[in-house]
């Protein structure tokens, strides 16, 4: 027995898991491309699916709420269904009853249109009996009879007669023959235009809406009736070997969407409200229309509240014989956005959608011409679900990268791009920003030196020229220099800060020193040229209370050891030093190997580190409490 499962067993192949090589960017480019056509191809069948899909998103938890209630899965389908077209329906029985008063309205606002019209006639008018604008419009037709006269008078002039022999007048001329006209073909038109014609021509195109709503409906109650196994389903697909993932990826798109539609329905709510009350108090005609109108037509970007502004500002024009009613109309409705857009969507969005600005107004463009007006409504929840793909899909990372509002960039490397590309003012306001809410401290352990380290990184693989090393260098004294401004420096103590290898080393010496001078010590930076074995003779030896040596690379330790054995024979026991390494980890053995091979009294990882080392060495005054770092090493 024992014999036989063995044999079975080396006999099944085993399945080798390979992981999937990634893919090209044509392979992605022909993705999308046939992406994009089958969503333009199959809008037809596609928008009813999608809005659906978003019903679902809003109705899922009024009918998760009712079957906690004991109603039951299908009737608490149904009622929710139900209760959303009842309110539909009553929608549209309020704005139908609204536009019924304001056409019987409609022969009183012409008459003011026109004696407004002629009151502005009135007012450009000059001094002449001529206005300002009849006079340019004459203007124009004259120059344009002028311009006809000028090219085409040549042609349309008659060719003169000649002469008669007896000179008493023109020799007269034979009319030419009038042109044989062809026959015009008549063609009798017997088809037939029964009822099936009618209905094709003119109640199709009416009943299109109807059908897309019908499929609307009956996509929504099935997907709320069977949400369980179609995300299931989705999972399946979808990855069912990675369940943590699409898990992940499915709940941080439904909240992403719900919470979003959530919002603005409160922001358009907020929004329709004071413009309905406004438009009542100013005395516009039919507000409670124009007020409902502004908070349907917001849920469309961009284009909605210019659509819902425009009616009423009309209306006012018609209404009132004067200038006053417009404006005020104007006034209220820029108003009204002002404080929607910088307060009201601030503060319920946040970080709702996970769009970047530029990425809405892009998905409204595309969605739009795929899907006409639906898409517009439709497109920032289905970018939404692009960016969450994006965010769990690692081939797809290049969504988040393009449409998310997630900074791409950490600061450190802002600051090394910025710096490297020869732009320290930048760097520099990101700095002056960070130093807004932290102390110089934190600003240099947690976003100059790891800048630094990001430079020394790219030159350990070959990836940063010496220009560019030289270029990040002077680009971070330029950006110290404009915050010691901030943090003024003065004499008491003198420390020598030297940069081991490098400029880099160098520059993350002179930040030691930017931090020290804050700290009321004199720090004389140098570079590692300065304590050769040819020079090292000139800096002297007195005056200098400690050394500080700085290197972003840890691992070389032999170049350090010889150099504070040279620094030890020139300055003598009494001048401690620190040895400052700057990218090793604190828990890690670089520091404590450090102490062993090179023989410097202290060592220190981080600018805390080093300031509490020569703080126990009473060189540095103590700081203030709210300038304590956060770890000092």
């Amino acid at each position: 027995m024992a014999e036989d499962t063995a044999r079975r067993l080396q006999a099944r192949p085993i399945a080798v898991s390979r992981a999937a090589p990634p893919a090209s960017t044509q392979t992605i480019l022909l993705i999308i491309t046939l992406i994009v056509a089958t969503l333009y191809l199959g809008a037809d069948i596609l928008m009813p699916i999608a809005l659906a899909v978003l019903l679902s998103f809003v109705l899922a938890p009024i009918v998760s709420r009712l079957q906690r209630w004991r109603l039951g899965r299908v009737p608490s389908v149904l009622a929710v269904v139900a209760l959303l077209f009842l309110g539909i329906f009553g929608f549209g029985a309020v704005v139908g009853s609204q536009l019924g008063d304001l056409a019987d309205n409609l022969p009183t606002y012409q008459r003011n249109i026109h004696a407004k019209i002629e009151s502005l006639r009135t007012a450009t008018s000059s001094a002449g009996e001529r206005g300002a604008l009849k006079q340019a419009t004459d203007a124009f037709r004259d120059l344009q009879q002028e311009l006809e006269r000028a090219t085409g008078g040549d042609k349309a002039a008659a060719p003169a007669s000649p002469p008669s022999p007896s000179g008493v007048g023109p020799v007269p001329r034979s009319s030419p023959p009038p042109a044989a006209r062809e026959p015009v073909p008549v063609r009798i038109d017997q088809s037939d235009t029964g009822v099936f014609d009618l209905v094709r021509n003119i109640l199709g195109p009416a009943m299109t809406p109807f059908a897309t709503a019908g499929m609307v409906l009956v996509f929504t109650i099935f997907m709320l009736l069977q949400r369980e196994d179609l995300r299931d389903r989705l999972i399946r697909l979808a990855g069912s070997g990675d369940l943590s993932r699409t898990t992940e990826a499915l709940n941080d798109a439904g909240e992403r969407v719900s919470r979003y539609l959530l919002m603005q329905v409160i922001v358009n709510v907020t929004y329709g409200l004071p413009i309905g009350v406004g438009l009542w108090l100013l005395g516009v005609p039919n507000p409670l229309l124009w007020g409902l109108l502004a908070t349907v037509l917001r849920f469309i970007p961009f284009l909605g509240p210019v659509i819902a502004s425009a009616f009423p500002i009309l209306l006012s024009f018609a209404v009132d014989t004067g200038w006053t009613l417009p404006l005020l109309c104007i006034a209220l409705f820029v108003a009204v956005e002002l404080f929607s857009n910088n307060v009201v969507e601030p503060w319920l969005y946040g970080s709702a959608t996970g769009l970047s600005s530029l990425a809405i107004i892009v998905a409204a463009v595309v969605w739009t011409t795929l899907w006409g007006p639906v898409g517009l409504l439709l497109a920032t929840p289905l970018t939404v679900c692009l960016v969450v793909l994006g965010r769990h899909v690692p081939q797809l990372h290049f969504l988040e990268v393009m449409l998310g509002d997630r900074p791409v960039l950490p600061d450190e490397a802002k600051i090394y791009q910025r710096l490297l590309a020869r732009d320290p003012t930048e760097a520099t306001e990101i700095a002056e920003e960070r130093l807004g809410r932290s102390n110089p401290t934190e600003l240099a352990d947690g976003l100059l030196l790891p800048a630094l380290s990001l430079a020394e990184q790219d030159r350990q693989r070959g990836a940063l020229n010496p220009d560019g090393r030289q270029a990040v260098a002077d680009g971070m004294a330029v950006l110290l220099d404009e915050l010691a401004e901030v943090v003024p420096a003065a004499d008491a103590r003198r420390v020598l800060c030297v940069g081991v290898r490098n400029n880099l080393d160098e520059a993350a010496a002179g930040l030691l020193g930017y931090l020290l001078g804050g700290r009321g010590v004199k720090a004389d930076v140098v570079p590692c040229e300065a304590v050769s074995g040819r020079v090292i003779a000139s800096l002297g030896t007195s005056g200098i209370d400690a050394v500080a040596l700085s290197c972003l690379n840890p691992s070389a330790l032999g170049h350090t050891r010889r150099l504070v054995r040279r620094l030890r024979l020139h300055f003598g026991p009494k001048v401690p030093i620190l040895l400052c390494l700057w990218s090793a980890h604190p828990q890690a053995e670089v520091p404590e190997r450090a102490t062993a091979e090179t023989n410097a009294e202290r060592v220190a990882t981080s600018m805390a580190g080093a300031l509490s080392e020569l703080e126990a060495l009473g060189l540095v005054a103590p700081a203030e409490p709210a300038e304590e770092a956060a770890d000092p090493v």
